[in-house]
């Protein structure tokens, strides 16, 4: 990684230091292992999209992953569990 720079002629700090232009992204390429849910793994391939976005977009992507992750889990707690057993005890009035 080259760790460029180029100073300022400042009359105030001639020692002012600043980043050189350059590429704003260089993607992550953190691997995503899939889930076997297919909601979820939509939500965690979108997260490859911050690859090609400078650091300043990142933060959009990122709360559409939280909220797409949010509401898969918000759907398992509406979605019907297996109803409850009989009781063994009976009705004592």
């Amino acid at each position: 990684m080259s760790d460029s720079v180029v100073e300022t002629d400042s009359p105030q700090d001639s020692a002012v230091v600043e980043p050189a232009p350059g590429p704003a992204t260089a993607p992550l390429n953190v691997p995503r292992t899939p889930t076997g849910d297919a909601e979820v793994d939509a939500q965690l391939e979108r997260l490859g999209d911050a690859d090609h976005l400078a650091t300043d977009g990142h933060l959009e992507v990122y709360e559409d992953v939280h909220r797409g992750l949010r509401d898969a889990l918000t759907a398992l707690d509406a979605r019907p569990g297996p109803p409850a057993p009989p009781s063994t005890y009976g009705s004592r009035s």
